[in-house]
């Protein structure tokens, strides 16, 4: 059943890194095009290609006990939350250890993917930056893993704003790309880059007043307990129902953290685990000492002045909208695919369009508590696909599953765009390794390979 098929990966973030590895495992003949002259993606601080929301001070919120990928743990030596260059360093040790490099076609960007009506995939590449000369490339299928921080998704407020304003993605740090000292700030946004910024430019070191606006606020979670990474204490039984873990969870967690309202935050409009929670230990802190002052939703910009939906009114320097990202595929004509204004892009198992059997996407979720040995599981079906040992069920029973799994992993969240790609990690994985991938092999073996290879260089 081995398949001799040559697939193409776009993107050499981890999604295309981990895939890349486990398709050459399986001896799979794989090229990645990316766009930069660099590995690592978001974790590629600075990176030329514009994609990364990396700041200067960041600091991964996963511990990296629950962070390392499974055939390859972080070293000893790391702290348990390391910096951005370490996981950088990491992602370029894994490279080397693995001999991923030759596979990767550098500073190429792939402009269009068209899928061939007998199957199979045509993309045009071009240079780093989208010009010069275009090249035209066949592959049996194709495999995405561009990534979803990338591109910005700005609120839209009634009215004008006439100070400065960016949003999170842009944000370097207090001097890059704006000089934030003496300023009065807003930060509109309570996720964990929401948390970081106003916790940075709210050191009194800074000499700013700034403001923190969330719609529907958030729990805080400490990132220790009893003096450990508090993602070591956490995880999902598939054994029991879903539903009676989050009661157990949302019970004990006002414990751990207290709730927000008790050190100024609104009162979310959620219980615990209806909405992504924020990892902080010192945003409390601001907050309980006076050096962020939080409000609710925004309801109007007039000049330099912000009207809250509590009746309030401020003068501002600078908004910084940490709201998120939209999740695009500029290289897909819309009509073939792309998600709707909420994000939503229906996937089975987050991987496979039905009806197009030759086309996978890796790393789209936003798993909890951990994203690296969720993107290893999807890349180890990957291969499987590719080797010709997996293979999707029918179209109408994949749209049934699709349906199914949105209920059981965000059918209790907030209907955001953020939460589309909810995922619980260790439910996933127990999911693909024990239920999905043996029953895509018996597929496999009644119907034959998903993929069969149709196309020459």
């Amino acid at each position: 059943m081995t398949s001799t098929c040559r697939i193409a990966v776009i993107g050499a973030g981890i999604s295309g890194l981990t895939t890349v590895k486990m398709l050459r495992d399986y001896g799979i003949d794989v090229v990645c095009f990316e766009a930069s002259d660099r590995i690592g993606g978001n974790w590629a601080f600075d990176n030329p290609n514009g994609s990364s929301s990396a700041y200067r001070s960041l600091h991964i919120d996963t511990s990296k006990h629950q962070l390392s990928f499974r055939d390859f743990p972080m070293p000893e030596e790391f702290p348990d939350f390391p910096h951005h260059s370490q996981i950088k360093q990491y992602l370029d040790d894994y490279a080397e250890a693995f001999d991923l490099l030759g596979s990767i076609e550098f500073e190429t960007r792939v402009m269009h993917a068209e899928r061939l009506p007998e199957g199979g995939w045509e993309l045009t590449t071009a240079g780093a930056d989208g010009t010069g000369p275009t090249e035209s490339h066949l592959f049996d299928a194709l495999v995405v893993g561009n990534g979803h921080h990338w591109d910005p998704r700005f609120a839209d407020f009634p009215g004008e704003f006439t100070g400065e304003m960016i949003h999170s993605h842009a944000y370097i740090d207090p001097w890059t790309p704006l000089h934030l000292m003496d300023k009065k700030i807003l930060v509109v946004g309570l996720g964990n880059s929401a948390a970081d910024i106003a916790v940075e430019l709210s050191s009194k070191v800074m000499r700013n007043e700034v403001t923190l606006s969330t719609r529907s606020s958030a729990w805080i979670v400490p990132k220790y307990i009893a003096g450990k990474p508090a993602d070591k204490y956490f995880a999902t039984f598939p054994y029991l129902p879903y539903s009676w873990q989050r009661k157990v969870i949302q019970t004990m967690q006002p414990m751990s953290a207290g709730r927000p309202e008790s050190y100024g935050l609104p009162k979310p409009n959620h219980k615990f685990f209806e909405a992504h929670p924020t990892q902080s230990v010192e945003l409390p802190l601001r907050l309980g000492s006076g050096d962020v002052t939080a409000k609710g939703d925004i309801e109007r910009l007039d000049g330099r002045t912000v009207h809250f939906a509590d009746g309030t009114s401020a003068e501002f320097d600078v908004i910084i909208q940490a709201t998120g990202y939209n999740t695009t595929f500029p290289f897909f004509d819309r009509d073939f695919l792309s998600a709707d204004e909420h994000n939503h892009v229906p996937l089975y198992k987050r991987m496979f369009t039905p009806g197009v059997e030759d086309l996978a996407f890796v790393g789209f979720a936003q798993a909890t508590p951990t994203l690296f040995p969720f993107v290893e599981a999807q890349a180890r079906l990957v291969a499987a696909w590719a080797a010709g040992l997996y293979r999707t069920p029918p179209v109408e029973e994949m749209k049934q599953v699709i349906v199914e799994d949105e209920k059981k992993y965000i059918g209790h969240m907030l209907d955001t765009p953020r939460h589309q790609q909810q995922v619980d990690y260790f439910l996933y994985e127990h999911d693909m390794r024990t239920r999905e991938i043996p029953r895509g092999l018996d597929r496999a073996r009644a119907h034959g390979p998903a993929l069969r290879p149709k196309v020459t260089t």
